[in-house]
């Protein structure tokens, strides 16, 4: 997904700034640029609509969302790169932009998403247990993915979809370890327990049989009546 989004410098810093800022219906922010020469971009102080932010971070994409934003007449493409939220009214408070090159790989961190229903959870009465919810990929800024699908419905009891498993992309490399588990079908935790259980009782050793308890008494002589 792609957004337009316009931005306006700004002189005056600090919380004083700030409210002044959101007084007239913008927050503070930083556009950062590319990297040249090895050295870390120097940040443009701006001051941006948080609702127009806040739009492009709850789009399906994400903070994923390629930007072409304007900037004293300028367009440049650019993602999000860190933002605040006040942590009781969830409102935006602070909202950072790097600039992209679009002709180099960057890393971003792409969701996993799950297709049809697993033949494990609808014949076998297994539980989808869904381990790894989102990976990291590198990709050119304009190939970035919304999000990696993954089919299950062929996904039998206590068999598992692991990274290594999904198709290549000509787009994008995932960069997590091939071996990690995204989605597996597993027992439901009471029926393994009580499975469990059944298991245990049956290999336990049988309890000895109680020996016959003999009562000690006088031995009789012969001839002798026993006494009463």
């Amino acid at each position: 997904m792609e957004a337009t989004l316009e931005v306006v410098k700004r002189e005056g810093r600090g919380k004083n700034e700030a409210r002044r800022l959101r007084v007239g219906g913008r927050i503070p922010g930083v556009l950062y640029g590319t990297r040249k020469g090895g050295k870390a971009p120097e940040g443009v102080a701006v001051a941006v609509d948080p609702k127009a932010v806040l739009r492009i971070l709850h789009s399906e994409s994400g903070a994923n969302t390629l930007i072409t934003l304007t900037l004293d007449g300028t367009e440049s493409r650019v993602m999000v790169k860190e933002y605040q939220l006040d942590p009781v009214t969830q409102e935006l408070l602070h909202a950072d932009f790097y600039q992209l090159a679009m002709d180099r790989a960057i890393t971003v961190t792409v969701p996993i998403a799950i297709r049809g229903e697993a033949k494990g959870v609808k014949q076998q009465g297994g539980l989808l247990d869904f381990v790894t919810r989102e990976v990291q990929v590198q990709c050119l800024p304009a190939d970035i993915p919304e999000h990696i699908d993954i089919d299950v419905s062929e996904l039998m009891l206590h068999q598992a979809v692991r990274l290594r498993d999904l198709p290549e992309s000509p787009k994008w490399k995932p960069l997590n370890d091939p071996d990690t588990m995204l989605v597996h079908v597993v027992v439901p935790k009471a029926e393994e327990a009580a499975v469990t259980a059944e298991a245990e009782a049956a290999a336990a050793p049988a309890a000895p049989a109680e020996p016959e308890v003999i009562k000690k008494g006088k031995v009789e002589k012969e001839g002798e009546e026993p006494k009463k």
